[in-house]
């Protein structure tokens, strides 16, 4: 049980030490507003499928 315990703090302070040193990080969660950076361009749409084949007429129907 005690190495469950040591195996956190060393995760928790090797965590804490890359946070630090990282810089700018924005730990707010997801930007929606006027103030969210975009960093990456929207990927180009995929090109369009061939058209696909009509639809098959609808049955019949049988007198009773």
């Amino acid at each position: 049980m005690i190495k469950i315990f040591i195996a956190f703090a060393i995760f928790a302070a090797i965590s804490l030490f890359a946070l630090m040193k990282g810089g700018d990080i924005d730990m707010g969660g997801e930007k929606h507003g006027m103030d969210a950076p975009h960093t990456e361009q929207a990927a180009p749409a995929a090109p369009a499928a061939a058209p696909a084949a009509p639809a098959a007429p609808a049955p019949a129907e049988q007198p009773k």
